[in-house]
Protein backbone atom coordinates (compact mmCIF):
# COMPACT_ATOMS: atom_id res chain seq x y z
CA UNK A 1 0.00 0.00 0.00
CA UNK A 2 1.27 3.62 -0.73
CA UNK A 3 2.01 6.21 2.14
CA UNK A 4 -0.92 8.09 0.66
CA UNK A 5 -3.66 5.39 0.99
CA UNK A 6 -2.15 4.06 4.05
CA UNK A 7 -2.52 8.28 5.37
CA UNK A 8 -6.37 7.64 3.94
CA UNK A 9 -7.47 4.37 5.38
CA UNK A 10 -5.60 5.71 9.00
CA UNK A 11 -7.40 9.40 8.26
CA UNK A 12 -10.93 7.45 7.81
CA UNK A 13 -10.53 5.29 10.93
CA UNK A 14 -9.75 8.82 12.68
CA UNK A 15 -13.61 10.11 11.00
CA UNK A 16 -15.16 7.02 11.61
CA UNK A 17 -14.09 6.85 15.45
CA UNK A 18 -15.33 10.13 15.85
CA UNK A 19 -18.64 9.67 14.28
CA UNK A 20 -19.19 6.54 15.90
CA UNK A 21 -20.18 7.60 19.58
CA UNK A 22 -23.63 7.74 20.34
CA UNK A 23 -23.71 11.55 20.94
CA UNK A 24 -26.45 14.41 20.48
CA UNK A 25 -26.01 13.66 16.64
CA UNK A 26 -26.27 10.34 16.94
CA UNK A 27 -29.83 10.77 18.98
CA UNK A 28 -31.04 13.00 16.40
CA UNK A 29 -29.78 10.55 13.89
CA UNK A 30 -31.56 7.90 14.78
CA UNK A 31 -34.86 9.37 15.52
CA UNK A 32 -35.21 11.55 12.30
CA UNK A 33 -34.62 7.95 10.79
CA UNK A 34 -37.70 6.71 12.61
CA UNK A 35 -39.03 9.50 12.01
CA UNK A 36 -38.88 10.61 8.59
CA UNK A 37 -36.53 7.89 6.71
CA UNK A 38 -33.28 7.03 5.98
CA UNK A 39 -32.67 10.06 3.82
CA UNK A 40 -33.36 12.24 6.65
CA UNK A 41 -31.21 10.18 9.21
CA UNK A 42 -28.42 10.66 6.47
CA UNK A 43 -28.15 14.23 6.14
CA UNK A 44 -28.34 14.73 9.86
CA UNK A 45 -25.39 12.81 10.08
CA UNK A 46 -23.75 14.55 6.99
CA UNK A 47 -23.97 17.74 8.31
CA UNK A 48 -22.13 16.44 11.22
CA UNK A 49 -19.57 14.71 8.92
CA UNK A 50 -19.20 18.14 6.78
CA UNK A 51 -18.16 19.85 10.02
CA UNK A 52 -15.89 17.38 11.72
CA UNK A 53 -14.04 17.72 7.74
CA UNK A 54 -14.07 22.09 8.57
CA UNK A 55 -12.36 21.44 11.55
CA UNK A 56 -10.04 18.40 10.16
CA UNK A 57 -8.88 20.93 7.87
CA UNK A 58 -8.05 23.87 10.36
CA UNK A 59 -6.08 21.29 12.25
CA UNK A 60 -4.67 19.72 9.08
CA UNK A 61 -3.67 23.13 7.55
CA UNK A 62 -2.63 24.29 10.77
CA UNK A 63 -3.94 27.68 10.26
CA UNK A 64 -3.19 29.29 14.04
CA UNK A 65 -5.46 31.90 13.86
CA UNK A 66 -8.38 30.66 13.11
CA UNK A 67 -7.69 27.84 15.59
CA UNK A 68 -6.52 30.37 18.39
CA UNK A 69 -10.32 32.69 17.35
CA UNK A 70 -12.20 29.80 18.08
CA UNK A 71 -10.53 28.43 20.93
CA UNK A 72 -10.94 32.08 22.47
CA UNK A 73 -15.12 32.00 21.60
CA UNK A 74 -14.86 28.30 23.12
CA UNK A 75 -17.32 29.35 25.67
CA UNK A 76 -19.42 31.54 23.44
CA UNK A 77 -19.80 29.09 20.83
CA UNK A 78 -20.50 26.30 23.68
CA UNK A 79 -23.79 28.59 24.68
CA UNK A 80 -24.80 28.91 20.90
CA UNK A 81 -24.83 25.14 20.70
CA UNK A 82 -26.77 24.40 23.73
CA UNK A 83 -29.64 27.08 23.01
CA UNK A 84 -29.79 25.49 19.75
CA UNK A 85 -29.83 22.31 20.62
CA UNK A 86 -32.52 23.36 23.54
CA UNK A 87 -34.85 24.46 20.49
CA UNK A 88 -34.39 21.24 18.66
CA UNK A 89 -35.23 19.14 21.48
CA UNK A 90 -38.37 21.26 21.90
CA UNK A 91 -39.63 20.93 18.26
CA UNK A 92 -38.44 16.97 18.47
CA UNK A 93 -41.02 17.04 21.68
CA UNK A 94 -44.20 18.23 19.98
CA UNK A 95 -43.53 16.58 16.37
CA UNK A 96 -46.06 14.20 16.13
CA UNK A 97 -45.51 10.76 14.67
CA UNK A 98 -44.83 10.35 11.03
CA UNK A 99 -48.17 8.93 9.33
CA UNK A 100 -48.22 5.74 7.04
CA UNK A 101 -47.38 6.73 3.54
CA UNK A 102 -46.45 9.53 3.94
CA UNK A 103 -44.16 11.87 1.72
CA UNK A 104 -40.26 11.63 2.71
CA UNK A 105 -38.74 15.13 2.96
CA UNK A 106 -37.88 16.90 0.57
CA UNK A 107 -34.40 18.37 -0.99
CA UNK A 108 -34.92 21.65 1.34
CA UNK A 109 -36.34 19.77 4.19
CA UNK A 110 -32.75 17.92 3.60
CA UNK A 111 -30.55 20.66 3.59
CA UNK A 112 -32.42 22.07 6.57
CA UNK A 113 -31.55 19.21 8.70
CA UNK A 114 -27.75 18.80 7.46
CA UNK A 115 -27.37 23.20 8.16
CA UNK A 116 -28.40 22.05 11.58
CA UNK A 117 -26.05 19.52 12.18
CA UNK A 118 -23.58 21.29 10.55
CA UNK A 119 -23.67 24.58 13.03
CA UNK A 120 -24.44 22.40 15.97
CA UNK A 121 -21.42 20.19 14.99
CA UNK A 122 -19.50 23.87 14.72
CA UNK A 123 -20.31 24.84 18.11
CA UNK A 124 -17.60 22.74 19.78
CA UNK A 125 -14.35 23.96 18.71
CA UNK A 126 -12.37 21.44 21.06
CA UNK A 127 -12.32 19.15 17.91
CA UNK A 128 -9.87 21.08 16.31
CA UNK A 129 -7.75 19.90 19.56
CA UNK A 130 -7.83 16.66 18.92
CA UNK A 131 -7.53 16.89 15.51
CA UNK A 132 -4.11 18.79 15.35
CA UNK A 133 -2.65 16.44 17.87
CA UNK A 134 -3.56 13.20 15.68
CA UNK A 135 -2.79 14.93 12.45
CA UNK A 136 0.36 16.11 13.63
CA UNK A 137 1.94 12.34 14.47
CA UNK A 138 0.33 11.10 10.65
CA UNK A 139 1.55 13.74 9.07
CA UNK A 140 5.20 13.34 10.48
CA UNK A 141 5.19 9.69 9.71
CA UNK A 142 3.99 10.13 6.16
CA UNK A 143 5.79 11.39 3.36
CA UNK A 144 2.65 11.11 0.72
CA UNK A 145 2.37 14.53 -1.76
CA UNK A 146 -0.50 17.07 -0.24
CA UNK A 147 -1.09 15.07 3.00
CA UNK A 148 -3.64 17.34 4.20
CA UNK A 149 -6.30 17.26 1.43
CA UNK A 150 -5.49 13.35 2.22
CA UNK A 151 -6.36 13.38 5.22
CA UNK A 152 -9.43 15.97 5.21
CA UNK A 153 -11.06 13.27 2.76
CA UNK A 154 -10.32 10.47 4.53
CA UNK A 155 -12.17 11.85 8.16
CA UNK A 156 -14.82 13.09 5.82
CA UNK A 157 -15.42 9.70 3.95
CA UNK A 158 -14.43 7.74 7.04
CA UNK A 159 -17.40 9.82 9.16
CA UNK A 160 -19.66 9.76 6.13
CA UNK A 161 -19.69 5.75 6.29
CA UNK A 162 -20.56 5.76 9.94
CA UNK A 163 -23.67 7.82 9.35
CA UNK A 164 -24.66 6.03 6.05
CA UNK A 165 -24.31 2.54 8.00
CA UNK A 166 -26.50 3.62 10.71
CA UNK A 167 -29.10 5.17 8.98
CA UNK A 168 -29.38 2.26 6.90
CA UNK A 169 -29.55 -0.31 9.75
CA UNK A 170 -31.92 1.97 11.90
CA UNK A 171 -34.42 2.40 8.92
CA UNK A 172 -34.82 -1.55 8.84
CA UNK A 173 -36.71 -1.33 12.24
CA UNK A 174 -38.51 1.67 10.97
CA UNK A 175 -41.58 -0.52 10.06
CA UNK A 176 -41.76 -1.92 13.64
CA UNK A 177 -42.73 1.10 15.33
CA UNK A 178 -46.23 1.91 14.89
CA UNK A 179 -47.42 5.75 15.82
CA UNK A 180 -47.54 5.12 19.61
CA UNK A 181 -43.71 4.08 19.89
CA UNK A 182 -42.63 6.72 17.55
CA UNK A 183 -44.21 9.02 20.03
CA UNK A 184 -42.31 7.46 22.63
CA UNK A 185 -39.62 8.11 20.86
CA UNK A 186 -39.67 11.57 19.78
CA UNK A 187 -40.32 12.12 23.60
CA UNK A 188 -37.37 10.30 24.65
CA UNK A 189 -35.10 11.51 22.08
CA UNK A 190 -35.91 14.92 23.15
CA UNK A 191 -35.11 14.35 26.83
CA UNK A 192 -31.75 13.25 25.83
CA UNK A 193 -31.20 16.34 23.66
CA UNK A 194 -32.15 18.55 26.12
CA UNK A 195 -29.82 16.61 28.36
CA UNK A 196 -27.30 17.29 26.56
CA UNK A 197 -27.76 21.05 26.65
CA UNK A 198 -28.37 21.08 30.23
CA UNK A 199 -24.93 19.56 30.49
CA UNK A 200 -23.40 22.15 27.94
CA UNK A 201 -24.62 25.11 29.90
CA UNK A 202 -23.55 23.67 33.31
CA UNK A 203 -19.97 22.94 31.71
CA UNK A 204 -19.74 26.79 31.17
CA UNK A 205 -18.63 27.27 34.99
CA UNK A 206 -16.57 24.74 35.24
Amino acid sequence: MTPAATLFAQSMLIGLSIAAPVGQIGVLAIQRTLQHGARSGLATGLGAALADAVYGAIGAFGVVMVTDWLLGARAWLHAFGALFLSVIAWRTWRQPPAQRGSAPPGGGALLRQMGGTFLLTLSNPSTILSFIAVFGMLAGRSAAPASPWVMVGGVLLGSALWWFVLAGAVARLRSRFDARWQQRVNRMSALLLGSFAVWQLLALGS
